[in-house]
């Protein structure tokens, strides 16, 4: 496709739309081939959803200390409950905590452990009453619990302000962040029984475009901004050079602080 669609190079509207609309696709879709190779040279593997949702359930487990709250796994499926979550009878873990908790996906592709609007392997489709990811079911814990359109629309903005996740490669975040800006459609169709407004989704957009970024995961950097050998060996526990200038930074919706992601490993 030419010197503008090398993995280096910044994507810009006009290369993916018209035409060219169908060049950046989720991996199922992408040929047998083209899917090794991504694997071979970016180690690009998927996670099935089935999967996700037993980690995801790892996760809620241990926050409500009770198994298998939203869902029961069966086999590469599971059976979504459909009561109401209770909570526990404490002062700090009521169903605002639960919405506020921070989850960062680490290496997060297309997102599949936040939003589950379709398999990231097989491309199914997943009813939004039936998803997984941590995202979905800080939507429905909203959904349960607020009672006017006004609450709805805070908390939704509050639950995508506490989803993180970062990714090496453009392509698959441009996809992951489109899977979370789809998420708050699908759910404001089904939730609120109209389509968002203008607004309501350029404030989620920018919510998304904060929260999730692209970063090199073992210097904190933004990728392709140093150049390296290719004979060099990279050391588990080395720590690796960096330049304040290409760092990442990521915001605290709470505290309206911007901060490097190096410093929060501190």
């Amino acid at each position: 496709m030419g010197n503008a669609y090398s993995s280096h190079c910044e994507i810009r509207t006009a290369l993916i739309v018209g035409r060219n609309r169908s060049i950046i696709k989720p991996r199922f879709f992408k040929s047998d081939e083209l899917q090794l190779s991504r694997t071979k040279i970016k180690a690009e593997v998927y996670t099935p959803s089935w999967l996700c949702n037993i980690q995801n359930n790892i996760i809620d487990d241990a926050w409500f200390n009770k198994r298998n709250l939203f869902n029961t796994p069966r086999r590469h499926r599971w059976i979504t409950h459909r009561a109401h979550i209770a909570f526990p009878n404490s002062s700090d873990k009521n169903w605002k905590h639960y919405v506020d908790e921070r989850r960062m996906e680490y290496a997060c592709g297309e997102a599949p452990y936040l939003v589950s609007p379709y398999d990231a392997t097989t491309g199914i489709k997943i009813a939004p009453l039936r998803r997984i990811g941590l995202l979905d079911r800080k939507m429905r814990i909203i959904h349960e619990n607020v009672t006017t359109e006004a609450e709805w629309l805070k908390w939704a903005e509050r639950a995508f302000q506490s989803i993180y996740g970062f990714e090496f490669q453009g392509d698959s975040l441009l996809l992951a962040r489109e899977n979370l800006l789809t998420t708050y459609i699908d759910y404001t169709n089904i939730f609120l029984r109209r389509s968002p407004k203008e607004q309501e989704l350029l404030n989620i957009a920018t919510i998304i475009s904060w929260n999730l970024w692209q970063m090199d995961g073992l210097t904190g950097t933004i990728p392709y901004q140093q150049k390296s050998l290719a004979e060099e060996q990279i050391e588990l526990f080395s720590k690796q050079k960096t330049s304040k200038s290409n760092m990442c930074y990521i915001k605290d919706w709470r505290t309206k602080k911007i901060e490097s992601y190096e410093n929060l490993l501190v």
